[in-house]
Formats: structure tokens, C-alpha cells, sequence
């Protein structure tokens, strides 16, 4: 039987960190274990999400004594924020961050397909997966260019292959095609509803970072990549917060929010390797019970219903665990590489006709294929070092995408109205 926080004793909800606490000791970058700072990055968006929802309930409610209760704990919630966010340590440059960004994207999006019981949102993340895919391999690209040969095997520890995916250039779609249909949270698995709560949070954050990274970086290519992979990731959240059930209440939202901190909370605790931030995770675990169990005394104070109305197993299902997906990532890459959204699911672009909607955005987007960054990242890369950088094991499952001294545009991108070729 896995915990159930309802039944557990909390941290008081007025118990916060004095200036010592709300500034742990960050980990060592060239020490720490890859899934250490992907578990950090996994909690920092998780705590933005909280907040960012705490702000928008409080700034939609008419009641005074509701949102002072969500002001409380929404303190705290920023607290855990910044203490996460100083685990990250000075001399870890962003672009090295943006490399764990995208790790975690790519191991956190294939263990979770490997488990989800929806077949609709593991289609939805199987699909995503390829392109984050393909941004680890561009960012990293860039990272060996503009920090004196610094390889990204050496950040993500191995774990995670590095090589093209689905195209960057191929991923950029007609607004309407994003959206999927709505999970009916009060039927689904446990898993299913964590899984969409988790998955968006984590893509809103690298969607921020990336947004607010852009105007940063220190050079005009790194610039565009940052804005170009920015979009996608906006995609990324359109379809995965389209999951997430609009029919729930404010605070029916509310309990489902902490009850899904306080899954990642225990997640991280039960396989955190570094001892000092096990213990943060610990506490941060006791806080968000506190949270949760509050949540659950307003849902039943202001519309009259029981936890279990919402979430009807309170005990933890399987635990999330960060661990290499390398074979799961190939497969999924050898058969859906050609794969685009649209309206009601997925198609391989070689089968659109000829006035789809992803064939005239890709025309206004993409009109000079050569000018799109991420395709000059690598271009660039070749033309330095005579081939672009890559960490695998193996050829690629996509033999379209083989080849290192030049770099596809076509693969998931060709279309009849985009080649010129006749249907039949």
C-alpha cells in the first residue's frame, strides 16, 4: 500500500524559513548526478506552477476569508520555489542548465509513456518526446560551439543518447492542430491524471526559462534558438494543459494541485542519491501534506465535498522515477518521426492533403528553410568541426538522419505542398 498524505501529520501551514534555510547550499555541477538536477528542475516548475495557479484562483475569487487561506499557503509554496531554485549553482551557465531542461524532458516524457494507461495522452507524449529529443541534440550543438568544446555527454551523465529527432524545423504547426481532447478526470487512472498535471507544469516552466532566456543569451544565434524552440515549446503546453479536465472547480483544481506536489515531493525523496537535498525534499514533502490537507477542508467547507470525491485513491500509485530511456526513445523515433498533429490526433505528413493547414504555416514559417535556427546550429556546427556533435549508441533507428555533415529538413516536413509532389 502506497502513502496516502490525508493520513499523514503535517508541517504546521504557518511555519516558514528564516534567511539561513531559504538559502541551501547549491550542488556541485561537476559532482552531481544528472537526475539530482533534473529532480530540481522538476520541482522548481512544479512550485511555479503552484504559484502562477494560486495567483490566478486568488485574483478569480470574490471571497476575502478564501483568498487570505490561499495567500498563506502560497507563501510557503514561493518559499520551497526559491529555496529550490538556489540548489542550482553560480558557475552553471544557463546554456548547461538548458541542457538538463531538456534531459528531463526527454526522460521524464518517455518513463511517463511507458506507464500512462491512456492511450490518448500516451500518444500525446510519445509525440512531444521526439521534439524535445531533437532540442537536446541542437542545444547541444550549440553548447560545444560557444563553450570551448564543452560536450553534453559529460551533463547528461550518459543516460540519454544525444542525436537528431524529429526535426526542429518539422515541428512547427497550424495553432488548431495542437489542442487534443480533454481527460474526464473523475474516470480516470490516478496516473493518467498525474501524468497530465505533471507534464504541463514541467513544459510551462522550459517554456518560460526559454522565453525569458531569449533576450539573454549572449550571441544572435543562441538568441534565435532560444526564441525558435520557445514556440515549440508554447505548442508543447497548448497540448498538454488541453489535457487537463476544464470541468474541475477552482478548488477542486486546488486539491489536485498539492495532491500532485506532494507525489513528486515522495518521488523525489524516495530516490534522491544526493543526502543533502533528500532531506529538502522531506521537508518540503511534510509542508505540502499541510497544503493538501487544507485544500481539502476548503473544498468541503465552501461546496460541501469530500476529498474522495475528487481524488478517490488518496495512497500514492508508482512512484515516479527518473531512468534511461534510450531504447524506448529509439523506437518511438523509428516509427513516428514522420508523425504531425491534427485536428483529432496525429498523421504522418506524407499522407496530407495537399490544403492542409500544417502545409501553409510551414510556407509563411518556413519559407527559407535555410534561414530557421535551429538548422544553422548545426550547419555552423558542421562548417567548424566538419561534422555535428552527437553522443549515441548506435545508428539512428531514422536512417534519413544518419548522415553528420548535413542536416535533414525534410524528414516529418515532407508534405506534397511543401515538395511539389501529386498525391497518387
Amino acid at each position: 500500500m502506497g502513502l496516502n498524505p490525508f493520513e499523514q501529520n503535517p508541517t504546521p501551514l504557518d511555519c516558514f524559513y528564516d534567511w539561513k534555510g531559504l538559502y541551501p547550499y547549491s550542488y556541485n555541477k561537476y559532482e552531481v548526478d544528472p537526475y539530482t538536477r533534473c529532480r530540481v528542475i522538476l520541482m522548481n516548475g512544479a512550485e511555479v506552477e503552484a504559484a502562477f495557479f494560486s495567483h490566478q484562483f486568488f485574483r478569480n475569487c470574490p471571497d476575502e476569508a478564501l483568498r487570505r487561506e490561499l495567500a498563506l499557503t502560497r507563501r510557503t509554496e514561493q518559499q520551497q520555489q526559491k529555496r529550490i531554485q538556489t540548489l542550482k549553482p553560480v558557475n552553471e551557465t544557463p546554456l548547461e542548465a538548458t541542457i538538463g531542461y531538456e534531459q528531463l524532458a526527454v526522460d521524464l516524457t518517455a518513463g511517463m509513456a511507458q506507464t500512462e494507461p491512456d492511450s490518448l495522452v500516451k500518444s500525446a507524449l510519445d509525440f512531444a518526446l521526439l521534439e524535445d529529443f531533437d532540442h537536446l541534440y541542437r542545444y547541444a550543438n550549440l553548447l560545444e560551439m560557444d563553450q570551448g568544446g564543452q560536450r553534453a555527454e559529460c551533463l547528461v551523465g550518459c543516460y540519454t543518447e544525444i542525436m537528431p529527432g524529429r526535426p526542429t524545423i518539422s515541428e512547427h504547426r497550424f495553432p488548431k492542430d495542437d489542442p487534443r481532447q480533454f481527460v474526464d478526470f473523475s474516470a480516470a487512472d490516478p496516473l493518467t491524471r498525474l501524468h497530465a498535471q505533471i507534464i504541463t507544469a514541467a513544459e510551462q516552466q522550459t517554456m518560460n526559462y526559454y522565453m525569458n532566456l531569449c533576450a539573454l543569451y549572449p550571441n544572435d544565434l543562441g538568441r534565435r534558438l532560444y526564441q525558435e524552440i520557445g514556440m515549440i515549446e508554447e505548442q508543447h503546453v497548448t497540448q498538454y494543459g488541453s489535457l487537463l479536465d476544464p470541468r474541475r472547480t477552482w478548488l477542486e483544481n486546488l486539491l489536485e494541485h498539492e495532491y500532485t506536489e506532494c507525489y513528486l515531493y515522495y518521488s523525489c525523496y524516495m530516490t534522491e542519491t544526493d543526502p543533502h537535498i533528500r532531506v529538502m525534499w522531506e521537508q518540503h514533502l511534510n509542508q505540502e501534506i499541510g497544503h493538501l490537507q487544507k485544500a481539502a477542508a476548503l473544498l468541503e467547507q465552501y461546496e460541501g465535498k469530500q476529498w474522495q470525491q475528487v481524488i478517490p485513491q488518496g495512497e500514492f500509485p508508482q512512484l515516479l522515477q527518473l531512468h534511461p530511456n534510450k531504447e524506448y526513445v529509439r523506437q518511438v523515433l523509428g516509427n513516428t518521426v514522420w508523425n504531425t498533429a491534427v485536428i483529432g490526433g496525429y498523421q504522418d505528413v506524407r499522407q496530407l492533403p495537399l490544403d492542409a493547414p500544417f502545409c501553409s504555416y510551414q510556407q509563411q514559417v518556413n519559407n527559407n528553410p535555410a534561414c530557421e535556427p535551429a538548422h544553422q546550429v548545426i550547419e555552423k556546427h558542421i562548417c567548424q568541426y566538419g561534422k555535428d556533435y552527437r553522443y549515441q549508441q548506435g545508428p539512428s533507428p531514422a536512417p534519413q538522419l544518419d548522415c553528420r555533415v548535413q542536416d535533414n529538413i525534410w524528414v516529418g516536413r515532407e508534405a506534397p505542398c511543401l515538395t511539389g509532389r501529386q498525391e497518387g
